[in-house]
Parts: C-alpha cells; sequence; structure tokens
C-alpha cells in the first residue's frame, strides 16, 4: 500500500509565515518534539520519500509509530493555521465569538454574553453570514430566558422571532439560487452551449424561474450576485453576448460595492470578472478584454485573494483567457515563445491541485495554437493529453470536439491511412454522446472525401464545397458554438486562398 502522502502535501502548502508561525507555535508546548524532526526532514524533500525519512531516523523509538506521528504532525500544523487565521475571516471571527460566548455562558457571565453577540450579529450582518447569526440568536434566546429567571423582562421576544424568521427566509433564498445556479452549470459542464432540446429545457426553465424572471427577488446581496450570475450564464449558453455582457457587469459593480461580500466569494467575484472579459473579447474590444485581464492577475497576493486555492484560480483564468486572445489576434509567436512556457511551469508548480477541466482547457487551446501556427505536430502532442482524459462528466463539449480537431490535425499531417479509422471512432463517439449535430456531419463527410481525393489539386473543390455548406449550417445560432472551440471558418479559408491562418488572423482584424 503506498504510503499517504497529505502530510507532505499539507506541509509544502504552508507560506513562510505560516511556517514561521508553526515554529513558534512548537516552541511553546513541552516535551520532547520528534514531531518538529519529522517536520523539518519532510519539508527538505522535493517529492515525498517515506523510505527515506525511516532509513534518516532507523533506530529511533519514534519512527516505529510513524503513521500515528505523521497524524499527530497533521493535527498539530492545523491547529496551528487555525490560531493564525484566526481573525482573518469572518467566519473564523465568528466561531471564535461563539466559542467564547459558550465559555462565559457556562461561568454565569450573562452581561460578557450580551457584548459579545452584539459584536458577532454586527460580524454576520456585515458579511452576511446567516447561518452564524443563527447561532447567535439561539444563544441571545437562552440569554433572555435567564433573565427572566432574574426578574427582568425587558426584551421583546417577537423581535428577535421576527430576526430568526427573516433570517431562515434569506437562507431558504440564497439556497434556491445555489440550486438554479447547480442547473446551469449542469448545463455548461455538460455541453458548453445547449444545442439539443433537453439543454434547452432546462435553460428555459430557470430563465423563466420567477426568481430570475422576477424583480426584487433577491433578499440579500450574496443573493443578487448570484441572481445575475445566473442570468449571465444563462445568456452566454443561449449565445446572447450583449445580455451577457450587461449581467456580469452587474455582479462585478455589486460586489464591488460591498467589498464584505467580494471578501467572503473573491472566486465568484473572479468568474464575474472572466466572463465579463470573454464578452469584451466576443465583441472586439481588445483593450478593455486585456485590461480585466491585467486586473485580475493584479489581486493575487492581496487580502483576501492569497490562498492558494484563489491564487491557482487567477493563474488558470488569465492564462486561459490570454491564450484565446492572442489565438483571436492572430500573434502565435508571442503566446507560444512566451504564454506557454510561463502555464507549463504553473501548471508544475500546482502540480495535481489545478482541476483536470482547468488542465484540458489550456492543452486544447495550446494545441490551437500550434495548429494556427502550422506547427502540426506539436498540436498533436498537446491535443491528445486532452484525448487521454477519460471523464465521462467532464466538459463534454471540449472532449467531443477535440476528437473532430484531431481529424483535421491529422489531415494536415497526411495521415491518411489513419484518418479513416479515426473518422469511423469519432463519428460512433459523437452519436454515443449525443452530440452528433449537423456541424459534425459535415466535418465527417468532407473529410472522408477530402482523404480520398488523389492530390491537392483534387482537394480543391471539395474545400469549395466544404466551405459554402459550412457557410450554410453556421447560419443556426446553435450550431455557430463550434467556432468557440476550432475556427472552422478561417482554416477552410486557409486552405482555399493559399495563406496561412495567421496572417488570416491578422486580415480580420482590420475588418472589424
Amino acid at each position: 500500500m503506498k504510503p499517504s502522502d497529505e502530510l507532505f502535501q499539507l506541509i509544502k502548502s504552508l507560506t513562510k509565515s505560516e511556517k514561521r508561525y508553526f515554529k513558534l507555535f512548537s516552541s511553546l508546548q513541552s516535551g520532547q518534539k520528534n514531531y518538529m524532526r519529522l517536520f523539518d526532514a519532510i519539508e527538505e524533500q522535493k517529492v515525498y520519500d517515506e523510505a527515506a525519512i525511516k532509513k534518516q531516523f532507523e533506530g529511533e523509538t519514534f519512527i516505529k509509530h510513524l503513521p500515528s506521528e505523521k497524524n499527530h504532525l497533521f493535527n498539530l500544523i492545523l491547529k496551528s493555521l487555525r490560531q493564525f487565521h484566526s481573525d482573518k475571516t469572518a467566519a473564523a471571527q465568528l466561531q471564535e465569538i461563539l466559542r467564547n460566548i459558550e465559555l462565559l455562558f457556562n461561568k454565569a457571565l450573562y452581561k460578557e454574553c450580551h457584548k459579545l453577540i452584539k459584536r458577532g450579529k454586527k460580524i454576520a450582518y456585515k458579511y452576511e453570514k446567516f447561518y452564524f447569526l443563527l447561532d447567535l440568536i439561539d444563544w441571545q434566546k437562552r440569554l433572555i430566558e435567564e433573565d427572566v429567571h432574574r426578574g427582568k423582562f425587558d426584551h421583546d421576544m417577537n423581535l428577535l422571532l421576527d430576526e430568526e424568521t427573516d433570517c431562515l427566509e434569506k437562507l431558504r433564498n440564497q439556497a434556491e439560487y445555489q440550486k438554479l445556479y447547480s442547473q446551469i452549470n449542469y448545463v455548461f459542464r455538460r455541453g458548453g452551449y445547449n444545442r439539443n432540446e433537453e439543454e434547452q429545457k432546462i435553460v428555459h426553465n430557470i430563465v423563466n424561474h420567477p426568481l430570475i424572471k422576477g424583480k426584487n427577488t433577491a433578499l440579500s446581496t450574496k443573493a443578487a450576485t448570484a441572481c445575475y450570475y445566473i442570468k449571465g450564464m444563462c445568456a452566454v449558453t443561449e449565445k446572447n453576448k450583449e445580455e451577457a455582457k450587461e449581467n456580469f457587469e452587474r455582479v462585478v459593480k455589486i460586489m464591488e460595492d460591498n467589498p464584505p461580500i467580494m471578501q467572503e466569494l473573491p472566486k465568484r467575484y473572479l468568474r464575474a470578472l472572466n466572463n465579463l472579459m470573454f464578452a469584451y473579447l466576443d465583441f472586439g474590444d481588445f483593450d478593455k478584454f486585456f485590461s480585466i485581464n491585467e486586473k485580475i492577475r493584479n489581486l493575487s497576493g492581496k487580502p483576501y485573494f492569497d490562498s492558494i486555492d484563489v491564487e491557482m484560480k487567477i493563474f488558470t483564468l488569465t492564462r486561459n483567457a490570454l491564450l484565446l486572445g492572442y489565438e483571436t489576434l492572430g500573434e502565435y509567436d508571442k503566446a507560444i515563445n512566451e504564454l506557454v512556457p510561463d502555464i507549463l511551469q504553473g501548471i508544475e508548480h500546482y502540480q495535481d491541485k489545478i482541476n483536470k477541466e482547468e488542465e484540458i482547457l489550456f492543452y486544447y487551446n495550446i494545441a490551437a495554437l500550434y495548429f494556427g501556427k502550422g506547427m502540426y505536430k506539436e498540436a498533436l502532442r498537446y491535443l491528445n493529453m486532452v484525448l487521454n482524459v477519460k471523464e465521462e462528466k467532464l466538459r463534454q463539449d471540449v472532449l467531443i470536439f477535440a476528437h473532430f480537431f484531431n481529424l483535421i490535425i491529422h489531415f494536415e499531417l497526411g495521415n491518411y491511412d489513419l484518418l479513416e479509422y479515426i473518422i469511423k471512432s469519432t463519428k460512433r463517439l459523437a452519436k454515443k454522446k449525443q452530440k452528433f449535430y449537423k456541424m459534425e456531419s459535415t466535418i465527417i463527410k468532407y473529410m472522408k472525401k477530402l482523404i480520398k481525393a488523389g492530390n491537392k489539386f483534387e482537394q480543391m473543390p471539395i474545400f469549395e464545397e466544404f466551405k459554402a455548406e459550412i457557410d450554410e449550417v453556421l447560419k443556426d445560432p446553435f450550431e455557430s458554438v463550434v467556432t468557440e472551440y476550432f475556427d472552422i471558418n478561417t482554416w477552410l479559408e486557409s486552405k482555399l486562398s493559399g495563406k496561412t491562418i495567421e496572417e488570416l488572423k491578422r486580415e480580420q482584424l482590420t475588418l472589424r
């Protein structure tokens, strides 16, 4: 059985300040500190090697119980982290307040409890921490009961009950929005854009839900950000660019006008900025696109945006956006020489912490860059990293269209014999996944014709037919979403004109 590396991962995730605090924290503990020796030994390793740890401390008593020593050290690090971050988030402050209220209550120090409840409620309302607010109201009820037993009847229990009811309604309201968010997220994660009746029905039901369609339905600022974010996502799936931009702008404004909510939901703020950035890219407003990208990158290391989780999100969002931005502008050399090495270094730095969806988007977009530059072997190398992912529920839109992109790369490489087999397997896969639409059918049809043609001269009229049929297919907005994954029109134009994709991209910019 492979030794657990959870302790190693935890130690490697610590910042310099956190390590310094842990060592100070441990110095206050009495007794022998073998766990600190273990900490230092693991910290020095680049890859976890338990055999090396056992050999280093061979003959010492504590190493005979290494699993329990590792567990003890793991829990001590967590304890020191709780103390180090005890006043850095609203949740941590409220947890501490609730613990202190309980201690004071058990010592019959009721006056002090009232003061802490007042302080806690102020924080809970400011950050909309309604679950904690319910706990504080519950303690307030218990204190009122104690006051009644002491002959104090100046409390209005009805006001407290009304406050509790209001709190529960806001929690229920937030939960309803979270449910709607999960539904639109399902559509997006499953297919990116609604291209069939089932997905269209889900989006239609969300758009017409009373909480989305109605006015003033959000009972809190958090709920309002969720409401407009869901509206924006629905607009994205329906290719309604203007509506998407307007809703994401509202989310950003609400959060920037309410810093405590932004601090509570930093990733929602980042995602709203990210979607707004792509809206500007869709409209060809490159100045605003790059301005928002820089704005997101500049958040890294700032308070509430300095956790590994958030910094990793900043890395993935901004770099994937830049890949698409440079590809749209035809700036292939800049992307390949500067951006791609930065991305690969980041992937190595974060290792397996980057989720699979973001990783496959990186590799897919890098493959598209190399393809646009005419470097087909490199494009295939990165696309294979996408094709090798075996995830049944992960961004099927990207995974399926990667197979169609694969056909075109192999065609450019002249692998015609292999293409006959790949075409059949791609068609089977698309039908199995219910992703075989007009666009996919057209690509399959003409790829078959192209590989049967004897030479480039014979392929030219086929490309002309291919381009004409694609132009017709793209008139259907639900078919045109394919251009989000691969610019098939520009590729076909390059075959017909003899120009490179890079040249055509730059020409397209002058026509915007």
